[in-house]
């Protein structure tokens, strides 16, 4: 055996190629195995101890748009799904992120002689979001371990599962809250107070709007439809908009946002409807997480031929969550949440061709960025 690389996780160690070559004649001469494979309608591999691919059914290598089955043996699975996690130094498994992956979790807990049945949430380096229900039985072949791992496609599921929670929640939350003045406002007899709460109906009014039109944007952005309208934008305009909504937002509550003096004066073409959307869920996150009379701090800065913007608070972020941060259907706040940070990431680097992160310490809190090239390339994006 090699030794490959260092590990955060799983065992980074591969078999050679010859002996992986060897492995895989077992299943290809096997003409029962080869048919009872390809004739089942989940995704199928055949996983050798070291984690690494043996054998895929004909649904595994179609999905890839693979001409044969050369292709992915030596690969771990999520190398051949392009994972995001799995282009580090070991390779699928051996990262932190890794910890939380419920592919391999599954792969390793067979190794022990049971089977596991896992949930597995996978981004690609493409950004595209894929769910799948695992299954990894042990299994013996001429004395050797192997696993047999089953995928079955959930993502649409899931994906109608999340934006429906999400969706209901939100526009369920911002009604009631209109309805509930609404009822009030024919008993109130002074006219001051009778215009502030017409003031926070038509304020709720415009968050239930934007609501319905954000749920609507992620949908066609899932779907790879989503056309861009690039027009000139100013980085202080943008942040000034931005601190005026959030300031009257429910999530302010007796917290302020700041935008740095440092922030610098940046004319640039973007479409400034997603990047609004991107930095406002940094900004709305941020204020969630803050203590109450807590500061989210903004800015912008240019850096060559990009523009940086970012939103700070002094939160710090689990190491446990961090790594889960950028999944669709991960939240901290309950379940069918999670669509926020999911969302920014797919806004800001799959359509807006950014580059999406953030950094949190106990020292200095939790800082989001998003950096965008100040010229923005129009048309629809289908990658």
């Amino acid at each position: 055996m090699t030794d490959g690389f260092k590990t955060e996780f799983a065992p980074a160690k591969r078999a050679p190629y010859a002996i992986i070559k060897k492995q895989t004649e077992i299943f290809l001469d096997n003409k029962i195995i080869r048919e009872m494979a390809n004739s089942i309608p989940n995704l199928l591999l055949i996983l050798n101890k070291e984690r690494q691919i043996v054998f895929a059914n004909q649904n595994f290598i179609s999905l890839l748009n693979l001409s044969e089955i050369t292709d992915i043996i030596g690969k771990r699975p999520g190398e051949a799904v392009n994972c995001i996690h799995s282009k580090g130094e070991g390779g699928c498994g051996t990262t932190q992120f890794c910890s939380k992956c419920g592919a391999v979790n599954a792969i390793l807990e067979s190794q022990n002689n049971v089977q596991s049945i896992k949930e597995c949430r996978i981004t690609t380096v493409d950004q595209d979001a894929l769910d799948f229900l695992v299954v990894a039985t042990p299994y013996y072949v001429e004395e050797e371990f192997f696993t047999i791992f089953t995928l079955s496609d959930i993502s649409n599921e899931k994906r109608r599962q999340t934006l429906e929670r999400v969706f209901f929640h939100d526009v369920l939350n911002t009604a009631g809250g209109i309805s509930g003045l609404s009822s009030v406002i024919s008993m109130i007899e002074d006219p001051d107070e009778q215009k502030k709460i017409l003031e926070i109906i038509h304020s709720s009014s415009e968050t239930l709007i934007d609501e319905i039109k954000s749920q609507r944007q992620l949908s066609t952005a899932e779907r790879g439809e989503l056309e861009l309208e690039c027009s000139e934008v100013t980085s202080s305009n943008i942040l000034k908009e931005l601190s005026g909504i959030y300031s009257r937002h429910s999530v302010i509550e007796n917290r302020k946002i700041i935008i740095k003096d440092s922030t610098e004066e940046i004319v640039f073409h973007t479409d400034r409807v997603l990047l609004k959307r991107v930095i406002g869920n940094m900004i709305k996150n941020a204020l969630e997480a803050s203590e109450k009379d807590g500061t989210v701090t903004v800015g912008a800065k240019r850096e060559n031929n990009s523009i940086i913007f970012s939103v700070h608070n002094s939160t710090f972020i689990p190491r446990d969550v961090q790594l889960q941060l950028f999944k669709r259907s991960f939240s901290t706040k309950g379940s069918g949440r999670g669509i926020g940070t999911y969302s920014i990431k797919l806004f800001g680097e799959k359509f807006l061709k950014g580059k999406v992160w953030f950094e949190s310490t106990e020292i200095d809190g939790t800082t989001f960025y998003i950096e965008i090239s100040c010229e923005c390339k129009t048309g629809i994006n289908k990658n």
